[in-house]
């Protein structure tokens, strides 16, 4: 990857670092949350690390804007931060929606889901860790990729269980929100990836 640097530029690594791990910690509690009895104090716990991920947007924002030269292009930085924010997003919507909805215990589908964002998200750890020196990262796109599709075969299935059986109207309309937006976290790590592919492909 050539990519001059100065000491400063190694700021931006360290935050894309500290970002991912703030959202791999979000992503276990997420399978915690749907296995777990104490959910209240679990969404709690993911809703700070969604205000930790809002800071850590801010702060790189911030620099860039005060950034005359930075290590990587300007609109990559953002949308890899904010990419990576939205899967916090919906991390954190699930956990609120599955708490408002009152839903009850979790689907052996939401559990899958989960169980899919919760393995992409320490291989997105590794991209983000190592983006000022890649290596490795192509097998580690491939097994976002792979797991994305996991996930819309998963979505799939839950969906159209909703309609196999005596299931109540309120509670397809429920579940299925909850579904896509189980979904929409798998979709945006796979976003993740890809903007991380094409920062490596620009700089080699």
């Amino acid at each position: 990857m050539k990519l001059s640097l100065v000491p400063k530029d190694h700021d931006y690594f360290r935050l894309f670092a500290e970002q991912a791990a703030n959202l791999d910690a979000a992503a276990q509690l997420l399978v915690r949350f749907m296995n777990d009895g104490d959910r209240p104090s679990i969404a709690a716990a993911i809703l700070e690390h969604e205000h930790v991920g809002d800071k850590i947007v801010h702060d790189i924002v911030r620099r860039l804007n005060k950034s005359f030269i930075t290590p990587i292009d300007r609109e990559d930085i953002y949308d890899l931060v904010a990419t990576a924010d939205e899967v916090l997003d919906n991390i954190e919507e699930v956990a609120g929606l599955m708490t408002i909805y009152r839903v009850g215990e979790a689907t052996g589908y939401a559990r899958r889901q989960a169980e899919v964002i919760a393995k992409a998200t320490p291989i997105l750890r590794e991209c983000m860790d190592n983006l000022e020196k890649p290596k490795g990262l192509d097998e580690r796109i491939i097994a976002i990729n792979s797991l994305e599709n996991d996930g819309d075969r998963i979505e799939r299935e839950a969906i159209a269980s909703l309609f196999d059986g005596d299931t109540k109207c309120t509670d397809i309309i429920k579940w299925k929100d909850i579904y896509e937006t189980l979904e929409s976290a798998i979709d945006e790590c796979e976003h993740v990836a890809n903007v991380i592919e094409s920062i490596v492909l620009k700089h080699n």
